[in-house]
């Protein structure tokens, strides 16, 4: 019987030994877990805390644009918003802007003026007219690569912006004139690594910062860019919603796809294509359509000298985006060649020869209208940036 006794009481004393030393451990678990969670937490706080970057830049260009055709007085083309004034010296635009940056948060205001602001955003009210970019970002995560941005921001859509220094060629393609340079309203932005962006859009309307009188459905837009090495890259943009009132309201569905590849480190070859479209009455199961080819490829002759040439072509028939009163509406193509001279990074000369062809009569002359445009345009443009918090 003792021996029963003894045999009971030590394997008991084997089990308590066992139960406190699981004790133990889950005790010291939970202290460690309680330590990395506190760290993290202090570490987040210490993320939120840090000093942001403050950067103010600027951007001015100034054009001079000759119109072969001589068109009456200073009329413009109206399909064109960039280097559109003809015998005139103007300013196309001119920006500044303050950056905000830090791990957690981020912010851009840019006002403008010029005459890219008076004719790209007649349609906003005049107190709006002078924001170019109005947005705060914050990061949604603890890797930073999941973002939520809302206000005023550039288009997901197109691979030109206002900015004519960033661009291959002075004048803009028909297609970047002709879809949003600015949208206003939220977007999520996702990196899960170097390769890939998502993004998904929460809008005003198409190139709108006030919602459209009458109109109370919001739209929507994706990007989706894919970047698998330094030299090529991919993107593939979308716009769904309308432009009009409610009483008249035809949805319109947008496809922007366009690829970016740098054959040498001199020549570089950018090519796109947009495809819309747009129901033709209010509840309508029929659709109009446009669509529109861009190719562009860029030079490199010398550290200061630079070349590129453009070939386009846009198709219109009902004048969704383009208005027209002709038959075959806007259905144009079009060539042009740019020379540029960049003495310095922030600063170039810039001359381009254009030709446009339309199978209307559309383009205005001194006495009347005819098929042919040719527009010869100059721009010296200047870009700084300055970092306040060094």
């Amino acid at each position: 019987m003792l021996r029963f006794l003894l045999l009971d009481f030590s394997q008991a004393a084997v089990k308590l030994k066992i139960f406190k030393m699981k004790q133990i451990w889950q005790f010291s678990m939970l202290l460690f877990i309680l330590q990395t969670s506190e760290y993290s937490i202090a570490q987040a706080d210490s993320t939120w805390q840090q000093k942001p970057e403050i950067t103010i830049s600027g951007f001015a260009d100034v054009f001079y644009a000759y119109d072969f055709n001589e068109p009456r007085g200073l009329s413009r083309r109206p399909f064109l918003f960039n280097h559109n004034r003809h015998n005139e010296f103007n300013l196309n635009l001119g920006l500044l802007k303050l950056k905000v940056e830090q791990p957690k948060y981020r912010a851009n205001i840019a006002l403008q003026t010029g005459t890219y602001a008076i004719d790209n955003y007649a349609a906003e009210p005049a107190a709006l007219q002078y924001i170019f970019e109005a947005n705060i970002g914050l990061a949604l995560n603890d890797k930073n690569n999941l973002w939520l941005d809302a206000g005023v921001f550039p288009s997901h859509i197109g691979f030109e912006s206002a900015i004519s220094i960033d661009n291959m060629t002075l004048t803009r393609s028909l297609a970047a004139e002709n879809s949003p340079y600015f949208l206003a309203g939220a977007k999520v932005t996702y990196n899960p690594n170097p390769k890939w962006e998502l993004a998904g859009l929460f809008l005003n309307g198409w190139q709108r910062i006030q919602r459209l009188e009458g109109n109370s459905l919001p739209s929507f837009g994706t990007q989706v860019v894919y970047k698998p090495s330094e030299k090529l890259s991919f993107n593939w943009s979308t716009f769904v919603g309308t432009d009009d009132p409610d009483v008249r309201r035809r949805f319109r569905y947008f496809n922007n796809l366009y690829g970016t590849l740098s054959w040498t480190q001199d020549f570089e070859l950018i090519a796109g294509l947009d495809i819309g479209v747009q129901q033709t009455v209010k509840g309508s199961s029929s659709y109009d359509s446009w669509f529109t080819p861009v190719i562009i490829g860029q030079y490199d002759v010398n550290d200061n000298w630079k070349t590129a040439i453009r070939a386009e072509y846009y198709h219109d028939q009902t004048g969704i985006i383009a208005p027209t009163t002709t038959v075959n509406g806007f259905n144009t193509t079009g060539l042009s060649l740019n020379l540029d001279y960049v003495p310095t990074q922030n600063l170039s000369c810039r001359i381009e020869g254009r030709w446009l062809n339309s199978k209307d009569k559309i383009f205005e002359t001194a006495s009347g209208i005819t098929n042919n445009n040719f527009v010869i345009a100059t721009s010296i443009a200047i870009k700084f940036s300055e970092n306040l918090s060094k």
